[in-house]
């Protein structure tokens, strides 16, 4: 089983490093997870214990855990960190009266069944060369000898922040993506983009979340009756707080004029929807606003994935230009209904495609679309190598090109095709 690890929050850190020698220390533990908290904390010989409240207070296991009383803080020479370190690795043991050594104040005799401390020593960071060691650690103080517990400070930044010298954030949380279809490989979606940082996220879709879609879709049981948009934004709010997330109770080719009234402050779409119509919809809208636009979505009852990327460019077509490509060359037509009027509500064959393999195509589309948007600023290792990509998720042997995948997980990139002559979405108005 796992060693105990103590969790100590930003709170309760910052209290321990700007008090005095020593404080009183209450507990919260789950014995089933061998885990505990810092729940509430007094400095010096104060006897007020002030309480911590570990995020979120209303979700979290630690809240509902057993509290246990009389733990002790201590500040310490940072020698006694570099001998938590050792112990940690079995190189060393710590008898009860050499801890006590390094305590100057507040030591208090372990008694039959011990207590958890935790020891702050400010200057302990460099003291084993290649290791940085933390200047808070926690400790089992017992009768027959003193042990290292493992522990976890809460740091100063959290989220995607965290990610500031690595990923190019700074550029993607200043982006505003429209999301447009907010199921399976949309909610997918939704959840890679706020991963990657995306700062704001707008959330289109007028469906509502059932108990059918649950087997596939990312959101859980407590949302079903919930839209669709709405569950996601829930859970994103609570998984990743540093997101803007907005939804919109929109159906995109009926409310065409609401959609394109976002559009102006979007900086590119990613269409996530099952209709043709709809999917129609939202590449006339974007080339229209001179957005790019990613299109996902799975085909031959969940065989392959497809992104499909659309840019408003005068050489690269719209979406009925690029299936009229395909036609042309003899390839299936993954929308024989491509070019039905908008609204008329025609859609795929019943999907039977695994969620998992949904989430994969939606995930696929949100690194197509945040490397679309990271192109633009120039940053070198973000190019597409083409705008069509076709994943094989259920090979088939028989297909025409460029579909004839024939192992699991093939991925093949096309280039786009030009504008049909006389294309409605594609010409200048």
């Amino acid at each position: 089983m796992q060693h105990l690890i103590i969790l100590v929050p930003r709170e309760a850190a910052a209290r321990i490093r700007t008090s005095g020698s020593w404080g009183i220390v209450t507990f919260k533990v789950s014995g089933a997870e061998n885990a505990g908290y810092v729940y509430q904390i007094s400095s010096g010989s104060e006897t007020a214990l002030l309480p911590v409240q570990l995020k979120p207070e209303r979700r979290h296991f630690l809240n509902f855990g057993e509290t246990r009383q009389s733990g002790r803080w201590f500040r310490v020479s940072a020698q006694l960190h570099v001998l938590w370190y050792l112990s940690r690795r079995r190189i060393t043991t710590l008898s009860l009266q050499r801890f006590k050594q390094f305590v100057p104040s507040g030591f208090m005799d372990p008694g039959r069944g011990g207590y958890i401390a935790i020891t702050y020593a400010p200057e302990a960071a460099d003291l084993i060369p290649g290791e940085r060691l933390p200047d808070l650690v926690a400790w089992h103080v017992g009768a027959d000898g003193v042990f290292p517990h493992d522990i976890d400070c809460e740091p100063e930044i959290l989220g995607s922040e965290q990610l500031i010298l690595s990923w190019p954030l700074e550029y993607l949380r200043r982006a505003t993506v429209m999301l447009v279809g907010a199921g399976s490989i949309g909610g997918a979606a939704a959840h890679a983009l706020a991963t990657y940082g995306v700062g704001r996220l707008y959330l289109v879709d007028h469906d509502r979340l059932r108990w059918h879609n649950l087997v596939r879709h990312v959101c859980g049981p407590e949302h079903v009756g919930r839209l669709k948009v709405s569950a996601l934004r829930h859970d994103l709010e609570q998984l990743r707080p540093g997101v803007e997330v907005h939804d919109f109770e929109l159906d995109v080719a009926e409310n065409a004029d609401q959609v394109r009234a976002l559009l102006a402050s979007t900086d590119i779409v990613v269409g996530a929807t099952d209709g043709v119509a709809s999917r129609r919809v939202i590449s006339h809208l974007a080339r229209r606003a001179r957005l790019d636009a990613v299109l996902a979505c799975v085909l031959e009852d969940g065989a392959l994935g497809e992104i499909l990327r659309l840019r408003p460019w005068p050489d690269r077509g719209c979406l009925a230009c690029q299936r009229h490509a395909l036609r042309e060359a003899g390839a299936i037509d993954p929308e024989p209904a491509i070019d039905a009027g908008y609204g008329t509500g025609t859609r795929h064959r019943p999907m039977t495609a695994v969620g998992a393999d949904l989430h994969l195509v939606g995930q696929l589309a949100a690194k197509a679309a945040v490397a679309t948007l990271l192109e633009r600023h120039g940053v070198a290792d973000q190019q597409l190598p083409g705008d069509h990509a076709i994943i094989s998720l259920r090979p088939q042997p028989g297909r025409a090109p460029p579909f004839d995948l024939t192992h699991t997980e093939s991925l093949r990139w096309r280039s786009a095709t030009a504008p049909i002559p006389g294309c409605p979405t594609c010409e200048e108005p």
